[in-house]
């Protein structure tokens, strides 16, 4: 089953900016280790970049991709 996910306009400039698919966000938020930030973020380490979202009910609100190192 596939995650409803939105995107932030930042975050989309980010994608297109690093090079990475909307496969590889949703692969990034399924398969990456997560952490929490307050008040109420995710940060999804998943191969060499970063996540960081909200979920919503069942919606993954992307709010920015960066790389990891």
């Amino acid at each position: 089953m596939a995650l409803k996910i939105r995107y932030s306009k930042y975050a989309r400039e980010q994608m297109v900016l690093r090079g990475i698919t909307e496969r590889e966000v949703e692969e990034g938020i399924r398969k990456g280790i997560k952490q929490f930030q307050p008040p109420n973020k995710i940060l999804s380490e998943y191969s060499y970049y970063a996540v960081v979202y909200k979920k919503i009910k069942d919606t993954c609100f992307v709010i920015t991709i960066k790389p990891r190192w």
